[in-house]
């Protein structure tokens, strides 16, 4: 058996930061095939039918939930969406039992987001079916991390060597911490930028380039990533104002148009227009934010049939509904 063919994610995905560089291709590689199934006019295949899934969301979310939930219909496994308004945490069960009484009705995977940084390591650790991290607090945001590096890699030669700058709120952001990690183990340099109040303590320890003004950021980079203020997670004064913001650190046309090169634009979403980047540049030619929503249903599909325990080279037999 090949490196490739027995190369595996093992019972769960938390985070990228312990991946190796071979893992991250080997989801990404997966994924290309899936990308096919949500072109079709029956989006399924029964890759993961008679498999039970559980997204359990303790935190607001649209793209990513329904992203989810898109990847496991088109599998076919059976999904149950649980909140925590809707569940016994709101009266007083631990995370832990609330997952072990499911457990307890015979499912196989748990597709987690929480407001607590390490919550989904946490629980992986204790049950038996592997555990899907969608989020949790400031820490990491795999899946986003992921179908960014495939959207990246569709439109460029190579990810190895490319100058990707993250710009905004890395202090609060998880995704940040996902895409520094995993562009860094595929080889490409990696630039933060943002106001010193809405950057980690140490944030050049991460591996990263610092840049103070935005400018600066555009010159140096070939993809930009841009962040939003997590306003919900900011509890004092880390920006003047909002107007202020986009006129220091907004992604902006006129200062797109002064780069000696055109940049790629992603962003995670969901956007806060006219403060951390203008309307004409995040529907302009050079945005992909669109590609990556498409891409992260194929992202997620490749990692729950992975978890699943397919094969990464029978991906293309699986889109095709047979032996995954």
């Amino acid at each position: 058996m090949s490196d490739e063919a027995s190369l595996s994610l093992g019972k769960d995905l938390t985070g990228l930061e312990t991946l190796s560089a071979a893992q991250i291709r080997m989801i990404l590689d997966t994924a290309e095939p899936f990308k096919e199934i949500s072109e079709r006019r029956i989006k399924k295949v029964p890759v993961l039918r008679g498999k039970t899934i559980v997204n359990l969301f303790f935190e607001a979310s649209t793209r990513t939930r329904v992203s989810f939930e898109f990847a496991e219909k088109r599998l076919s496994a059976d999904t149950v969406n649980i909140s925590s308004t809707g569940s016994s945490v709101v009266k007083g069960e631990t995370l832990v039992d609330t997952a072990r009484n499911l457990e307890a009705m015979r499912i196989d995977m748990v597709v987690m987001r929480h407001g607590s940084s390490g919550a989904a390591r946490f629980l992986a650790d204790r049950i038996p079916s592997s555990v899907v991290n969608a989020g949790d607090g400031s820490h990491e945001h795999p899946t986003q991390g992921l179908l960014d590096l495939l959207t990246i890699r569709d439109h460029t030669e190579k990810i190895e060597g490319l100058k990707v700058c993250i710009v905004g709120d890395i202090l609060h952001s998880r995704v940040a911490r996902s895409n520094i990690y995993g562009l860094r183990a595929l080889g490409a340099e990696v630039g933060v930028c943002g106001p010193r109040t809405l950057l980690p303590p140490a944030a050049e320890e991460l591996g990263v380039h610092v840049f103070s003004r935005v400018e600066e950021a555009i010159e140096w980079a070939d993809v930009l990533n841009v962040l939003r203020l997590q306003l919900e997670r900011m509890h004092a004064g880390y920006v003047p104002s909002l107007r202020e913001y986009n006129r220091v650190w907004g992604i902006t046309t006129a200062r797109l148009e002064a780069a000696e090169r055109d940049l790629l634009i992603l962003h995670p979403g969901p956007m806060n227009r006219g403060v951390e980047i203008d309307s004409d540049v995040a529907d302009g030619p050079h945005s992909v934010i669109l590609n990556q929503v498409t891409n992260g249903v194929a992202v997620r599909m490749a990692v729950l049939y992975l978890l699943a325990g397919g094969r990464p080279e029978k991906a293309e037999a699986a889109k095709q509904g047979g032996e995954s």
